[in-house]
């Protein structure tokens, strides 16, 4: 437990808009130490210039913008998830692997989202309507 001294003072106002910011940007660079994450941002660029090449509208790449902020999102979760699960439990358990398992299985539906969304606009390009 962190003794009462080393504790920091809590922010308020726009202090802590921009300290909720550094919060924000210092999770972004933890979240891209993983693998997963770097292929994933790849992937975003390489769809998105494939959905710009392909003529898809500005409703999918809204679309697929949104659904990659959610993966983000999932993904940091699931890193969370990961990291606080090695910290408390370094030993195998059950629940352990359950808890790893569930966040994998959040990361891995959006990730059909998207290809879900790929295939639609790939019909649309290819079979038309």
């Amino acid at each position: 437990m962190t003794p009462p001294d080393r504790i920091p003072p809590r922010k308020h106002g726009l202090a802590h808009l921009f300290a909720a910011a550094r919060y924000s940007a210092s999770g972004l660079r933890r979240l891209s130490r993983e693998s997963a994450f770097r292929h994933e941002v790849l992937a975003f660029v390489a769809l998105l210039a494939a959905y710009l090449a392909l003529g898809a509208g500005a409703a999918v790449i809204l679309g697929f913008v949104i659904l990659f902020c959610l993966l983000v999102a999932v993904e940091a979760l699931n890193t969370a998830i990961e990291a606080l699960v090695d910290r408390v439990s370094p030993e195998w358990s059950e629940a352990a692997r359950d808890a790893k398992d569930l966040g994998s299985l959040a990361v891995m539906c959006l990730l059909v989202a998207h290809g879900a969304l790929l295939a639609w606009v790939l019909l649309q390009a290819f079979v038309g309507t």
